[in-house]
């Protein structure tokens, strides 16, 4: 744990949160500046700075207590759907540096969610410039 990490100090009690799930390595709970209602946060109990740094075992246990709690979003508030994002680093709007995956429910009533996307999906990119950054990937990961 980092003693500077707010999200640490939710962790081990110090910060107050509303807290909604736990298990001997996740924590979900509320966020404070939701985009809808329901959001929700989920962090590995571990300090990792973000998804670049996090051990592959907190990360498999996030990604599945985030689906758990994602069934319960659905389930219990009606949400109409639900986007699970991470932000990794700062200019991928990253503000606080602990992995954390949001669990953000969706709705059609908009008085619930105003979240609009950041991009236009359906609009298709430039293929070629598809094609070479797709090569220049696989090639590294080969």
């Amino acid at each position: 744990m980092s003693d500077e990490c707010l999200f640490c100090g939710i962790v081990n009690g110090s910060v107050p949160a509303t807290k909604v799930a736990e298990n001997e390595t996740t924590l979900a709970f509320m966020d404070i500046h939701p985009g809808t209602d329901g959001h929700l946060l989920v962090v590995p109990k571990r300090h990792s700075r973000d998804l670049l740094e996090i051990s592959a075992e907190d990360l498999t246990a996030v990604t599945l207590s985030a689906q758990r709690v994602a069934r319960a979003v659905v389930d219990v508030l009606g949400a109409d759907g639900v986007n699970l994002l991470n932000c990794c680093g700062a200019d991928a709007w990253q503000t606080v540096f602990h992995f954390h995956l949001h669990v953000v429910p969706r709705y059609v009533d908009t008085s619930k969610d105003s979240l609009v996307l950041p991009w236009r999906p359906g609009i298709r990119g430039d293929a070629d410039e598809i094609t070479r950054i797709g090569a220049i990937l696989g090639a590294a990961l080969r």
